[in-house]
């Protein structure tokens, strides 16, 4: 049985990485066995992987013909920051009152991790980087209910982020400056401050998803009716246009 678990966790950790750096293209269909193959992993611990991915909204899977990888959109990630911007602010205070001293102490290894990294050449590793952040935040507020509603919410928001990255190495020292105050302030017991920094985090989130905006409506051409300027933003999205990453 652990054996299984093991593989099930192993075929999530690589499907995930996959969707989150666009090698499993944005809008695609695959069949269950071009993962297998992907994963190196067999049917049961791929089927397992792919029923939690498609909890969190990851993935859409339809019975005998594939398992859709949904586009990315701007629309669809400010809606996923307002409510993410409320969850999040509840995640820390609970955290900041209910973390153990261990999980405090993490927090602030976490926090001195994420200094420097502004000059990484390795983007997959700072992705698992945020999700330990994530996963930290969750334990730490004690709540099993919280898990539910935030892994979408994280997971898909920090898909739609690492698509658009414009200019690397600042925005890698700006979500890195705010990820680390929240981790500060949850680590010494601030409630109000975590609070703040989880605010200023998302508003930072936000931001860019309204730049990554500017960006598409700037490379379409000035004769495009709202229907076009749909469908090109959600085709910006999910080739991350204009990214360099």
């Amino acid at each position: 049985m652990p054996a299984t678990i093991n593989k099930a966790d192993q075929a999530y950790d690589k499907l995930e990485r996959m969707i989150t750096f666009q090698e499993l293209a944005p809008g695609s269909m695959v069949s269950e066995g071009t993962l297998m193959e992907l994963t190196g992993l067999g049917r049961s611990p791929v089927r397992d992987a792919l029923q939690r991915l498609a909890w969190e909204r990851m993935v859409e899977i339809h019975p005998r013909r594939g398992v859709i990888v949904p586009p990315i959109s701007v629309e669809v990630q400010l809606k996923l920051l307002e409510l993410r911007r409320s969850v999040e602010e509840l995640a820390v205070r609970m955290a900041s009152h209910r973390a153990t001293p261990a999980q405090r102490e993490a927090m602030l290894q976490l926090a001195d991790e994420l200094e420097g990294v502004g000059d990484t050449d390795d983007l997959r590793a700072y992705g698992q980087l945020l999700k330990r952040i994530h996963q930290l935040i969750v334990s730490a507020a004690q709540n099993e209910y919280l898990q539910l509603a935030m892994a979408p919410l994280q997971g898909l928001s920090r898909r739609f982020w690492f698509a658009n990255l414009k200019d690397r190495a600042a925005e890698l020292r700006a979500a890195s400056r705010l990820h680390a105050a929240t981790l500060r302030a949850i680590g010494g017991g601030d409630e109000q401050a975590a609070a703040a920094a989880s605010l200023a985090l998302n508003d930072y989130l936000s931001e860019f998803a309204y730049r990554t905006l500017r960006r598409v409506d700037e490379h379409m051409p000035k004769r495009t009716t709202a229907k076009e300027a749909k469908k090109a933003r959600g085709r910006a999205g999910s080739r991350g246009l204009p990214a360099e990453v």
